[in-house]
């Protein structure tokens, strides 16, 4: 099992910045991509970043050039740089990580943060 907990979210003004931060617990020696999701009220859940082990990065188009994730393997760590933040970034944000078992992916998620952008 994987434990995933966000911390970092709350209410910016728009323009402004927050970094999410996420800490992976349990068997994290097998972790394989990390990633963060966000759900708006009354919308789908979303990938917003992921990045492999090696560090390949991949980001939702509405969040390029302003949104930066990172990976620390050694702190087991997966962060969100969130910069020029919009009010159509207003969203819970979900730690995602997954494992190989078997050759079949396991996923897990953390309990989610709030980020709200309002004047």
């Amino acid at each position: 099992q994987v434990q995933l907990v966000e911390s970092g979210g709350g209410l910016v003004h728009p323009g402004g910045s927050l970094r999410l931060s996420c800490a992976a617990s349990g068997r994290i020696n097998s972790i394989n991509t990390m990633a963060w999701y966000r759900q708006a009220p009354g919308k789908q859940r979303e990938l917003v970043a992921d990045i492999t082990t090696g560090g390949s990065t991949n980001y939702a188009d509405s969040v390029k050039g302003r949104f930066t994730i990172s990976r620390d393997n050694a702190k087991n760590t997966v962060l969100l740089q969130m910069n020029s933040l919009k009010p159509e970034d207003t969203a819970v944000y979900y730690c995602y990580a997954d494992r190989i078992v078997d050759w079949n992916t396991v996923d897990y998620w953390g309990q989610g943060t709030q980020v709200t952008v309002s004047s």
